[in-house]
């Protein structure tokens, strides 16, 4: 039996996780179907020659990856506490959630310190949309599914039974 309201803040941090990887999602798909905005500051280059290794890989790819990343999202918000199946669920969250912070603080150091120095083949306004619009997803995207994996490590059935 649950207590009401019980789980309810849990929930919605594996759902915002949920929703986040989706819309990432839609968005790769709508590139790797011919849409443009946004892509060439973006990707840069790759937008505008659209090889057939990025548009697998890189769009319709990384596109389905998102959709895993939402039905892990998913089950974050599920009550999978005990047992194997919410230890290997909560790995992979906190998982997600390191490969997209470093992912955001890698390219944030890269561009903010022109660590390439000018050999880069960053256009300024390319760095200002990935510095400013692109790149603050990636963090909270990792943020997001933190939090849902630090969320679903929590009991959330009450030990009593009350109703």
């Amino acid at each position: 039996m649950r207590i009401r309201g019980v789980g309810r803040r849990r929930d919605c941090g594996g759902r915002t996780a949920c929703a986040w990887a989706i819309a990432f999602a839609a968005l790769h798909f709508y590139w790797a179907l011919g849409g443009s905005w946004g892509l060439s500051v973006s990707a840069g280059p790759l937008a505008e020659e659209r090889p057939g290794w990025f548009v697998v890989v890189g769009l319709w790819g990384v596109g389905l990856l998102c959709l895993v990343g939402g039905g892990l999202g998913w089950l974050l918000s599920m009550s999978l506490s005990r047992g194997l199946v919410g230890r290997v669920v909560r790995a992979l969250g906190w998982c997600a959630c390191a490969l997209l912070l470093m992912r955001g603080v890698a390219v944030e150091v890269l561009l903010l310190t022109d660590a390439g120095g000018r050999g880069m083949d960053v256009s300024p306004e390319q760095r200002l949309w990935t510095l400013t619009l692109w790149n603050p997803w990636f963090l909270v995207g990792g943020l997001v599914f933190g939090l849902a994996a630090r969320a679903s490590g929590r009991a959330k059935t009450p030990k009593s039974g009350l109703a």
